[in-house]
């Protein structure tokens, strides 16, 4: 599942002879003239897919990068400096790989799934010394097994799983410096929604409370081998070094905010009655101290205000959520 790379071209801006892809703190450009390789490239991948003995698969998502200039582009967004750790979820053909190996990273932690593809990354780069190979779903690495403390994580993250792994990234979010991930365009495009936005939801908040998202920019279906069917997005993301709730309120502020999308288009009220075993005059009471209107929708709520409601409930801890 974690070994597709879902990265294609880039859609240029008309009038100019570069990509700008749409960022919030910071510009990222690109050269225009990429697509002139992509029949050679696309031959390349698919040999080597050959040799290896890999169809691509459908169902895990399987698209991978034929074109070196974008490649280039999302290692350089990493920033990637000699002598950092470096972890690649999925690094399928390792197109991304060699690119970040020209950065001299001290150690680079390759996470892939499919046994084949892990066997032909360990023929291609397994004599460097600075090559470590996890042939692993990424969920189930634990953090005694990455190395380094200014960490920096690139690669993309298939549909199905991309919110599992962005909550298995937590766990290294003391050690993270940054990231550079890519998703498909809607789900990134939720990850980084603000309050009133119609795709602003659960994964938009839970993302929000660990992450702040630097930049991103938009990788249009065509530079890669086979080509999906949609667009994708990648997130320039940094760790949120100042906390707005603790260790211990953690699990209550989780809980709270999966029952207040649990049904989105209820009033919030409705939302957190029906997705916590709590009863009804408390939740109103909740949230008249919060000063919330009982008939608003989760989706116009700020994290702030999902984190004092957890506060006011502790539903992790309630008797209903033990039960």
């Amino acid at each position: 599942m974690i070994s597709s790379l879902i990265q294609p071209e880039l859609t240029p801006e008309k009038g100019t002879g570069t990509v700008q892809p749409f960022t919030s703190a910071q510009q990222w450009s690109f050269p225009l003239n990429v697509s002139a390789s992509l029949g050679r490239g696309s031959d390349q991948s698919a040999c080597r897919l050959e040799s290896a003995g890999v169809r691509p698969s459908k169902s895990r998502g399987q698209n991978f990068l034929v074109q070196p200039a974008v490649a280039a582009q999302i290692v350089n967004a990493a920033g990637v400096e000699a002598g950092e750790a470096v972890v690649e979820i999925g690094p399928g053909l390792g197109i991304l790989t060699e690119r970040v190996l020209y950065a001299n990273p001290r150690i680079l932690t390759l996470v892939e799934l499919d046994q084949r593809l892990a066997a032909a990354l360990a023929t291609r780069f397994g004599a460097d010394p600075r090559i470590r190979l996890l042939n692993r779903d990424f969920l189930t690495v634990k953090s005694s097994e990455i190395e380094g403390e200014r960490l920096k994580v690139i690669g993309n993250l298939p549909f199905s799983i991309a919110a599992a792994i962005l909550r298995s990234l937590t766990q290294y979010h003391e050690s993270v410096s940054r990231m550079v991930l890519m998703f498909q365009r809607e789900v990134g495009e939720r990850i980084r929604a603000r309050p009133g936005a119609r795709n602003y939801g659960s994964l938009s908040v839970f993302s929000s409370l660990y992450w702040n998202v630097i930049g991103h920019f938009r990788v249009a279906a065509g530079n890669f081998h086979p080509r999906p069917k949609v667009d994708a997005e990648v997130l320039i993301m940094e760790p949120r070094r100042e906390s707005d709730f603790s260790k211990a309120e953690e699990p209550d502020v989780l809980a709270t905010i999966r029952a207040a999308f649990s049904a989105p288009r209820k009033t919030i009220r409705n939302s957190l009655v029906c997705g916590l075993c709590i009863e009804c005059r408390e939740i109103e009471d909740a949230l008249n101290r919060a000063n919330i209107d009982h008939s608003m929708r989760p989706a116009l709520l700020h994290c702030s205000q999902l984190i004092a409601l957890a506060r006011l409930l502790r539903p992790a801890s309630s008797p209903g959520s033990r039960a």
